[in-house]
């Protein structure tokens, strides 16, 4: 609703300016006034206008508060408009008006036409997902429900895609790990799947373990002898080899390759779905060389002049461009090897990650004529049909985050029936943490090099910093650590040395300590019920605590820190959602019906007193989602909202201490308390449900 009546003002402010000062202003700055006293809103766009108008600022103002309160009837929510200090304009919000439109939930559609593209989590399927992992595919999953139309908001046209490296190294050290230390055929591989499946073993922790040691292995680290440089060297050649046979295809490492991504795959999904996270298509980078996408597109930068093959120097024999952000050659250097060129394909032939990101997207663009995957059903969602114990025993009004849906992945062959349309994209989200800035820039300067600006401007690398754990949790996470590592803030996690933690270990210690808790205060409830509201506030605890940092901030995770029901916590929001649901139980209603209540009561005389201002703050804190989540798209920082939620917890919290609606009196008083309390816990709900988290009925 704040919103709504903000672009109203907008639009009306620039058509005042354009036909009184032939001015046109496409963006007008919007404050908040620091008290709610001097209004709701404040404009400085007088201060604009100063220099081109070569007027006094609080002239200006005076004219355009004028013109303005002519407008005051056309503007459904506004009451005034007055000038304040040396040029502002502050708007006064008709309370009782306003109210009563955000208890009947009007308010503006954000979205539009156009396919947004995200593309998160994309784990290299060689062991199992790891906290770092989490912190991706939390942010991608979010954005992309920011993005997606609901009953709230129209939305985009939305695709996520999980793109899998099937064919890079950290697969091939898989194989090496499986063929030259363990001895595994293609045959003995496959027996090895069958048996994990038999004894309940997971294979994504089984190659945690091997990725560790064949890491080990071609440093020779751990070995009681120091292998000599010749061993060295063959078994970083035997690495080499393994991965020319992957991307070559059609022989038993690959295949050994194919059957064991496939199933740690199979176990990413696995996880994620325990976070309500879920894909659209799995495009394969195996495909992607198999389809001969990278031959199109070298044809494509060829004739472009974006790539090149160099002649000399230390990239010589391969091909190669222009490495992002540096300035062309000038006349002296112009027969000079760039010695700084980015490496597009090895002088060996094998095509480099960048190369092939950069076949991969000039297909989600659309731009590659006469390429594109075959699709294949890959995973079945489950239908949310079925009442979960927490609907059977406290109801719930709650919608599941995706209706059931199918997730398809790429294949060299004819396509199942059915299948959606992945490529042709209008915009693309990366979610790819800050270390592959260079590889990202390095493909957004080959589509502009290519000419197309336009893909290249809608092109967002959705970055972020790394995930590390304090001290603390990771001795609670069973790690020795030194003297030193004890002293530090945080101690950076490295799947290779074997130091981390595993996506689903996390999730089981945090469900096992909320649990504890919710056992403690509702034995009352039935077991699987406990399990259930001790999975929502694990979920909700470790999405919250990824989300509430900025992305360019490094996160030091902490089991307390994240699980606390004080401070900025997943669990503090939810807690103040249960505490609106016990007003609305003891008072033996409903926050939908207290909502209807007020619609046709006369409340100015309690919103238009200074007593009222502290309800109204409620009200006008609860109504900017909407602007929250507009923000959150523009800028790619789901933090805005996390934040908002915690905000707008607080603001109940304080509104549930000061006022004691179940003991009031008067009808009318009473009326507006409940209504208070229920459009913080929708409008709470909301933006927890925006961030992946579901609210408990008890906690």
């Amino acid at each position: 609703m704040y919103r709504t009546i903000q672009q109203s003002l907008l639009a009306r402010i620039q058509a005042i300016l354009l036909s009184k000062y032939d001015i046109a202003l496409a963006n007008l700055a919007v404050e908040q006034p620091p008290s709610i006293a001097l209004g709701e809103l404040a404009l400085p766009v007088a201060f604009e206008l100063a220099k081109r108008l070569r007027k006094a600022p609080r002239a200006i103002a005076t004219e355009l508060a004028a013109e303005l309160t002519a407008a005051l009837p056309e503007l459904e929510g506004v009451a005034s408009v007055e000038v304040a200090g040396a040029g502002y304009l502050n708007i006064r919000l008709d309370r009782t008006a306003t109210v009563r439109r955000i208890a009947a939930d009007q308010h503006a559609d954000i979205g539009g036409r156009g396919f947004r593209l995200v593309e998160h989590t994309s784990i290299n399927p060689n062991k199992a997902a790891h906290i770092g992992h989490l912190r991706n595919a939390i942010l991608g999953d979010t954005f992309q429900r920011l993005l997606r139309p609901d009953s709230y908001k129209r939305g985009y046209e939305v695709g996520v895609q999980n793109y899998i490296d099937n064919t890079g190294v950290q697969v091939a050290d898989v194989v090496v790990g499986l063929v030259h230390l363990e001895g595994k055929t293609l045959d003995s591989t496959r027996e090895l799947l069958t048996e994990l499946i038999e004894t309940n073993q997971r294979i994504d922790f089984y190659c945690w373990d091997l990725y560790a040691r064949v890491s080990q292995w071609y440093t020779g680290a751990g070995s009681p002898q120091a292998p000599d440089p010749g061993q060295l060297a063959a078994r970083k050649q035997i690495r080499l080899d393994t991965l020319h046979a992957l991307e070559v295809g059609n022989n038993d490492t690959a295949t050994i390759a194919d059957l064991i991504s496939t199933a740690v795959l199979r176990r990413h999904l696995q996880t994620m779905q325990r976070l309500s996270i879920e894909y659209d298509f799995l495009p394969r980078e195996s495909e992607i060389l198999s389809l001969h996408f990278w031959d199109a597109a070298r044809e494509l930068m060829l004739a472009k002049g974006v790539l090149y093959l160099e002649t000399a120097g230390k990239n010589k024999g391969c091909y190669v461009m222009r490495r992002a952000g540096t300035e062309e050659a000038t006349v002296e250097d112009v027969n000079l090897p760039d010695e700084d060129a980015k490496v597009i394909v090895r002088s060996n032939g094998t095509v480099t990650y960048v190369g092939k990101d950069i076949a991969y997207h000039l297909w989600k663009f659309g731009l590659l004529p006469g390429k594109d995957f075959g699709y294949a059903r890959f995973h079945e969602y489950p239908s949310a049909a079925a009442p979960s114990p927490i609907a059977e025993l406290f109801g719930s009004d709650q919608p599941p985050s995706r209706a059931d849906h199918t997730c398809w992945i790429s294949t060299a062959g004819a396509s199942d029936p059915g299948h959606p349309t992945f490529g042709k994209a209008d915009a693309i989200y990366n979610v790819i943490d800050s270390r592959q800035n260079d590889p990202q820039n390095n493909v957004i300067a080959a589509l502009r090099g290519m000419g197309y600006t336009e893909a290249a401007d809608h092109y967002t690398h959705f970055s972020y910093e790394m995930v590390a754990l304090t001290p603390r949790c990771a001795i609670e996470l069973g790690y020795t650590i030194s003297d030193e590592d004890r002293a530090k803030s945080y101690i950076e996690v490295s799947g290779r040395k074997g130091f981390g933690v595993k996506a689903d270990d996390l999730l089981d210690q945090l469900i096992a300590a909320a649990k504890a808790e919710v056992d403690t205060r509702h034995p009352e409830i039935e077991p699987d019920a406990r399990l259930t509201i001790a999975t929502q506030i694990a979920v909700g605890a470790l999405r919250y605590f990824m989300l509430r940092f900025t992305r360019n901030t490094v996160i030091a995770f902490d089991f307390k820190d994240a699980l606390s029901f004080e401070g900025e916590t997943g669990p503090y929001v939810q807690y103040a959602i249960v505490r609106a649901a016990n007003i609305f139980r003891k008072a033996n209603t409903t926050a939908a019906a207290s909502l209807a209540a007020i619609a046709t009561l006369d409340l100015s005389n309690i919103l238009d007193t200074e007593e009222g201002s502290s309800l109204w703050e409620t009200w006008l804190l609860s109504s900017k989602l909407t602007l929250l989540i507009e923000q959150c798209i523009a800028t790619a920082e789901p933090a805005y909202l996390a934040k908002y939620a915690f905000q707008l917890a607080q603001q109940f919290n304080n509104f549930y201490h000061r006022h004691h609606v179940l003991n009031e009196t008067d009808p009318t008083r009473k009326a507006l308390l409940l209504a208070t309390a229920a459009v913080a816990q929708r409008e709470m709900t909301r933006a927890l449900g925006y961030l992946g988290i579901e609210a408990p009925p008890v906690m």
